[in-house]
């Protein structure tokens, strides 16, 4: 490891909250290669809202030493619902609701991100799968290890419902990661569960593991 590529590695992991596994961002920016660091935002509203640019800001440090960003605007997984942090299931959203949201975020996050150092991409391109496939990726988790997440865990001591397409949302995220060859896939604190577990999904698929970084989350007005 360079000491160019350590120093490089201090830099963007400052404020962050974790950088996972130990070490290995480092080692990945003493290949020399561009990174593709990849930013996964469901469009389950029609605004971006302010916690969204601790990361976006982060993607732009990146975007500005010359790695790649790749946005996915989660139009498939928005379906799902995103369950992290949630106490209940999340209302399902029209697909005409999505589209509309998915412009509003990409013309939001265009403030902070470079456009022309931005690769945006619908998961829709390899989520609607065959059922072989899905049943593949299932596959490549455990009912116990899902119901550690601490949400899920919460929701089930309470007997809250928790349904099966929900367990199935890491898995999708995760193969997110698959799709787009990530180097390094950032989120708040609320997102490592999934952050890891795609680098398990990567593992099974033969495609090089991520590194992590989790962003703090902002305090809420509640």
């Amino acid at each position: 490891m360079t000491d160019q590529a350590a120093e490089e590695a201090r830099f963007l992991t400052r404020n962050a909250v974790e950088a996972l596994p130990e070490g290995m961002l480092a080692r990945q920016l003493a290949e020399g290669r561009p990174l593709r660091v990849k930013l996964g935002i469901d469009p389950t509203a029609p605004d971006i809202h302010l916690g969204h640019t601790v990361v976006l800001r982060k993607l732009r440090e990146f975007q500005d030493r010359g790695h790649t960003v790749v946005l996915i605007i989660g139009d498939y997984t928005a379906r799902v619902g995103d369950p992290s942090g949630r106490s209940s299931t999340r209302p399902v959203l029209s697909g005409a609701d999505i589209d509309a949201n998915a412009e509003t975020f990409q013309t939001q996050a265009f403030k902070v991100l470079d456009r022309d150092r931005t690769e945006v991409r619908r998961n829709s391109e390899w989520l609607d799968m065959a059922m072989e496939d899905l049943f593949r990726l299932a596959r490549n988790a455990t009912v116990a290890q899902l119901l550690e997440r601490d949400d899920f865990a919460k929701r089930y001591a309470a007997n809250e419902p928790i349904s099966v397409l929900e367990l199935l949302y890491p898995l999708l995220q995760g193969y997110d990661s698959v799709a787009v060859r990530s180097d390094v896939e950032l989120g708040g604190t609320d997102q490592k569960f999934n952050l890891l577990l795609a680098r398990q999904i990567q593992q099974a698929y033969g495609v090089a593991q991520q590194s992590v970084l989790t962003m703090p989350i902002l305090p809420g007005t509640d």
